[in-house]
């Protein structure tokens, strides 16, 4: 759960139902605000998750989002806190105005501060409807089921169960189609890497037999150089052995002539 207690989420609920004028949909910037910007109780997809709900669910709107959220926060004890703290200022201020409705509906000073009232609201809502967005929509085709979902609600005024559920089907059918096509890919760019090392490890062979034959090469070169050697130092040896005894046979010849 969440971090905060059940006195601050009723007070933060009770001040969101405090400012919500116009209806459900004013209720998406002013949770974006508290409980996801302040509180960081929730993070920015899931108040989008949690008011796709409460539109489904019957009552109102900003009533389910509250119980949604308190439920997260602190359990079953957190979820009536908030649906309280949420509830009440409305409570309270319908009492108060339905004493007084018909002294000062007519007062132009009312209707103009209501009128300037719709009009911030509009302005909140258009700015939280942008900064959800950026976050949802990330592809193509999301940005399909966007301005389709929209159509469908404008246009063919369609209710926002079915929308959100037909949205929701859409969804899960397009991340199925792209992880099948995505482990396909994945397998094509596995079976080439495997082929690439196959055919650096078949060059790397190669490579290695022809520098074994190399040095094989080198080595007998170097033995036929050696037995060369050999043979010439032998016959530079009987060479210079057969003149030195020519030489000792001249001198035992000339010693035998002086002696006679």
């Amino acid at each position: 759960m969440a971090n905060g207690t059940i006195n601050d989420v009723f007070l933060t609920f009770f001040r969101t139902g405090l400012l919500t004028f116009g209806g459900g949909y004013t209720v998406l910037p002013l949770l974006q605000r508290e409980a996801a910007e302040k509180k960081n109780w929730i993070t920015q997809s899931e108040v989008m998750d949690y008011y796709a709900v409460a539109q489904c669910l019957p009552g109102m709107i900003g009533v389910n989002a509250a119980i949604l959220i308190g439920y997260k926060v602190r359990g079953k004890a957190g979820a009536l806190a908030a649906a309280c703290g949420f509830a009440m200022p409305s409570l309270l201020i319908i009492l108060l105005i339905a004493s007084l409705i018909q002294n000062i509906s007519t007062i132009p000073l009312v209707q103009s501060a209501f009128a300037g009232i719709r009009v911030a609201v509009c302005a909140l809502v258009v700015n939280a409807i942008y900064t959800m967005a950026k976050k949802a929509v990330i592809d193509v085709a999301t940005a399909v089921i966007a301005i389709a979902a929209f159509a469908a609600a404008v246009w063919l005024e369609l209710s926002p169960v079915p929308l959100v559920a037909l949205s929701a089907a859409l969804g899960l059918g397009l991340s199925l189609i792209q992880g099948k096509w995505g482990k396909g890919v994945a397998g094509v760019a596995g079976a080439a890497g495997d082929a690439d090392a196959a055919g650096e490890a078949d060059t790397t062979e190669v490579a290695g037999d022809a520098n074994a034959a190399e040095d094989a090469g080198d080595a007998g070169d170097a033995g036929v150089a050696g037995v060369a050697g050999d043979a010439g130092d032998a016959g530079d040896a009987g060479v210079a052995g057969d003149a030195n005894a020519a030489e000792d046979a001249g001198v035992a010849d000339d010693k035998a002539g002086e002696g006679r």
